[in-house]
């Protein structure tokens, strides 16, 4: 008995199919590792605008940044650089992120985030 052209096609179906899915989910778990990296960079932005907002109408600008810009995000650690003058404040914020996406993560280096957002300074 001889095999039919279907039988051949789904077999050669089955082998292209066996050959493509390694590579369509390599690419789907690098999609979700850009999407986790855009997340934390906006975390990070948030922290940021939160702790200017926070540092610019506080007597001790340093302290109120961080405060505000820790609870702001869970992420972990957040490196806070508080820079005033007589009438702005700058807060840049820092999180090293690890990609961390399994057999995408080890493929790609870590990433370093940050934001800086300055605002007048208002008295307290």
């Amino acid at each position: 008995m001889s095999e039919g052209p279907k039988a051949r096609d789904r077999g050669q179906a089955a082998v292209e199919f066996a050959i493509a899915l390694p590579m369509v989910l390599i690419l789907m778990l690098g999609i979700v590792q850009v999407i986790v990296v855009a997340r934390d960079q906006i975390a990070v932005e948030l922290a940021a605008r939160e702790g200017a907002r926070a540092a610019a109408v506080a007597a001790s600008p340093s302290a109120a940044a961080s405060r505000a810009a820790n609870q702001a995000i869970s992420l972990r650690p957040l490196d806070i650089d508080v820079t005033t003058s007589i009438d702005q404040v700058t807060v840049t914020v820092s999180h090293h992120n690890d990609t961390d996406v399994p057999l995408i993560g080890p493929l790609i280096r870590s990433v370093g985030l940050q934001a800086t957002v300055t605002m007048q300074r208002e008295p307290p």
